[in-house]
């Protein structure tokens, strides 16, 4: 008999996001809070996870408020799998406020330039050409290591 701890609810929310199953994902983050199993790091990362890779932004902004309500610690992959779930479905707005989020308070020394360019490409997305481009200086004057990044300039025109 397989019990039912945090680590079988991880390896299936794992599963899960390697299979497109969102939903699922996220219901088993439900059941794992009603049965008061710990949720950590690795739970929201992946069920974050699996939401970005459904374009399902809004899940992810919810699972990651729900992560910060829990006091569980966000870390580059949490934050980049959110900001990418945004840029997916063009939020850039969300993603912002998640990079923001990262550099100022809890993951400054971790912030990676997949974070950046994923909050640039969704402003690009939306059309916020220069949001993009302050995204593109703050990353510069943050020392992020550069990452290349093409086709900023092929949202105004």
């Amino acid at each position: 008999k397989v019990e039912f701890n945090t680590i079988v609810c991880n390896s299936a929310i794992r599963a899960c996001e390697t299979n497109g199953c969102w939903e699922k994902a996220v219901q088993l983050c439900n059941v794992m809070a009603q049965h008061n199993l710990e949720m950590d790091t690795i739970t929201f990362s992946a069920a974050i996870s699996a939401c970005e890779k459904a374009s399902e932004w809004q899940h992810a902004m919810h699972l990651f408020s729900t992560m910060a309500q829990r006091e569980v610690n966000a870390n580059t992959i949490t934050f980049s799998a959110a900001i990418n779930a945004c840029e997916k479905s063009g939020a850039w707005q969300a993603a912002l406020q998640l990079l923001t989020t990262m550099t100022q308070y809890c993951c400054k020394a971790l912030i990676s330039s997949i974070s950046f360019n994923a909050a640039i490409r969704a402003c690009q997305t939306s059309g916020e050409w220069q949001k993009a481009l302050q995204l593109v200086s703050m990353m510069t004057h943050s020392k992020v290591a550069a990452y290349t990044y093409s086709g900023l300039g092929a949202s105004h025109g």
